[in-house]
């Protein structure tokens, strides 16, 4: 079943070798903010997300102060068989919100760095320290164009390739 479709990422997030030039994260998040419905607008290709269409990701407080992880998708069309992963996260010490550590599959955690972020939490740009995890996240299905071409200047800033990436049906 594909409900694993964010499973083996983590399993190579936590084992990728640390980059010399990590991209930068932004300075501050506020987790409680950040909570809710994200639509992926785009993405890196992986096989975990293959066939992947209306990618969604729901965040919710733990009372532990974790944060549960809810990702959706529908395989290989918008009417296809959902595929539901369940997962945790945590924030990680003096990162300020902006580096998360989460887990599909416990003992193993993939680093999400929040690369940039809208002032009014509308859209986020997420990426892994290696640059082999990258993904465009908008509180809607679809994303405004100056805030598309936005992004893309700030992706290819922070070293990662506009060329791979896949733009999500919604």
């Amino acid at each position: 079943m594909r409900a694993l479709f964010l499973l083996l990422p983590m399993l190579f997030l936590g084992c990728a070798p640390k980059q010399p030039n990590p991209p930068q994260t932004v300075e501050r998040v506020d987790i409680k903010r950040y909570m809710g419905t994200w639509y992926e607008i785009a993405r890196y290709p992986h096989s975990f997300e293959q066939h992947c269409t209306g990618v969604s990701a729901e965040y919710a407080r733990n009372e532990d102060g974790t944060i549960k992880v809810t990702n959706t998708c529908y395989l290989h069309k918008l009417s296809g068989e959902k595929s539901v992963a369940h997962g945790e996260a945590y924030a990680v010490e003096g990162s300020k919100g902006a580096k998360l550590r989460v887990s599909f599959f416990w003992p193993f955690y993939g680093d999400y760095w929040i690369l940039e972020l809208a002032s009014d939490y509308r859209y986020a740009l997420v990426g892994s320290p290696d640059r082999n995890y990258l993904w465009i996240l908008s509180r809607t299905k679809t994303l405004a164009p100056k805030d598309r071409t936005y992004l893309l200047r700030r992706l290819e800033a922070a070293g990662y390739e506009r060329k791979n990436l896949i733009w999500t049906p919604q």
